[in-house]
Order: C-alpha cells, then sequence, then structure tokens
C-alpha cells in the first residue's frame, strides 16, 4: 500500500495535468487560493488541495465559492471499506455544497473527477415525509426528550399497544373488536396478533390476553398512574 504523501504538493502535478489537459491555463498559489485554472472568458476553477477530507477543507472550499462556483477539492485515493465509505459520505456532502470533488492515485498520479460543482437540488423522498407525518399524528403528547438513546423511544406504536395492554389488564382476555372499541385503537386486533413486543398471548381465534411479561408491564403503567 502507498503510504500517503506528506506534503499537499504531491497533488500538484496529477490535478495541473488533469486542467491542463481541458485546455486550462493553471497556476499555482495564487491569492489565498492553491490552485487556480483559467480558461477563455469562462469563470476560473479553484482547487484546494489537501491530504484528506477534513472540515477544514470543506471550509475551505465553502470560502473559495465566493469568487467562483467552480470548486473542487481532491484528496488522494485510498483502499479499503474505509476510504469507500468516507469517499461515498464525502461526496454526498460535497453534492450538497456545490463542490466538486477528485481523488489521487498517488502511485501513478491517476486523477477521477468523482462530482463536478453544481446547485445542489434536494430530491425529497415522499415515503419517508408521509410516515414521519403519520407518526407525529398519531402519536399522543410529547413523551421523548429530544436526544435520547433510540432503543427507549416512546413510539406511536407502543402507546397504542400500551392502551391494549391496559385494557387487558383490567378487562381479562377479551375480543380483539372490543379491545379496539374501548382503547380507540382500530389496529389492536393485527397489533396484539403481531405481539412485537411479546406483552400478548392468543386465546383462541380473536381472542387474546396478556402474557407475563405484558402483565409485569401493565402492572407498572397502572401503578404510576394510582401513584
Amino acid at each position: 500500500m502507498t503510504k500517503p504523501p506528506q506534503r499537499e504538493t504531491a497533488l500538484y502535478p496529477p490535478i495541473k495535468a488533469l486542467l491542463e489537459g481541458q485546455g486550462y491555463a493553471v497556476k499555482a498559489e495564487v491569492g489565498s487560493a492553491d490552485v487556480v485554472a483559467c480558461r477563455s472568458t469562462e469563470d476560473p476553477v479553484i482547487v484546494e488541495l489537501k491530504l484528506g477530507f477534513s472540515l477544514a477543507l470543506i471550509h475551505q472550499a465553502i470560502d473559495r465559492q465566493a469568487i467562483t462556483d467552480a470548486v473542487y477539492i481532491p484528496v488522494p485515493r485510498g483502499t479499503g471499506r474505509a476510504f469507500g465509505t468516507a469517499l461515498k459520505r464525502n461526496s454526498a456532502l460535497c453534492r450538497r455544497l456545490g463542490l466538486g470533488l477528485i481523488t489521487v492515485r498517488l502511485k501513478d498520479g491517476h486523477t477521477q473527477v468523482h462530482l463536478d460543482p453544481a446547485p445542489y437540488k434536494p430530491r425529497q423522498l415522499k415515503p419517508r415525509k408521509t410516515r414521519l407525518l403519520r407518526e407525529f399524528a398519531k402519536r399522543v403528547g410529547d413523551p421523548n426528550q429530544g436526544g435520547a438513546a433510540r432503543q427507549h423511544l416512546i413510539t406511536a406504536y407502543r402507546q397504542d399497544a400500551l392502551r391494549c395492554a391496559q385494557v387487558l389488564q383490567t378487562q381479562g382476555p377479551s375480543k380483539g373488536a372490543d379491545v379496539a372499541r374501548l382503547t380507540g385503537v382500530s389496529t389492536a386486533t393485527r397489533l396484539m396478533a403481531d405481539n412485537h413486543y411479546g406483552w400478548f398471548d392468543r386465546v383462541t381465534r380473536g381472542i387474546y390476553t396478556l402474557s407475563p411479561k405484558g402483565t409485569r408491564v401493565a402492572e407498572e403503567i397502572l401503578g404510576d398512574e394510582q401513584g
């Protein structure tokens, strides 16, 4: 494996050759920019050289966008899964920021342009928005603390299951339709049949009762309410 360079200057010859091959005149260390490339009357291209992805590199590149929209960041091309993951994530970040991204294979100077600068147009995922708004609407109150560990969150589904458990605790084994009517949870029968939390046992078709685990949970709820 090729060791990473000790100086950013190792990136300059491959980047210069890449840009000159596209008809640009290229000069280093012009003003505050590491590399500036000009072609005819087009806006200049600015390239900021760094030995790896970093927040400082992103900040520097964003600052150069005050001069031109054509800003690239090149980094040495690594190997292995860790670099591949970093490249994928940083490509997504650069796309959002309107930055170009280039990798340089140092052993032979091979360059690859992964991303050209362009205005970012976010593509919203409608199913995710629908799920988010459905969960917001169904959740009763605001039972969680922002930033809490996700495994301890109270979701609308969990609230529905807790209501079903409370009814079975007070009514005993019941038909799913009765539990739905008493709780207002229209999906009560399916919820108890799926038994995601292990709180319910099926007595016979359409009739459910609490499992030992469900009984403990329901007793805790009633105890908290009475306390």
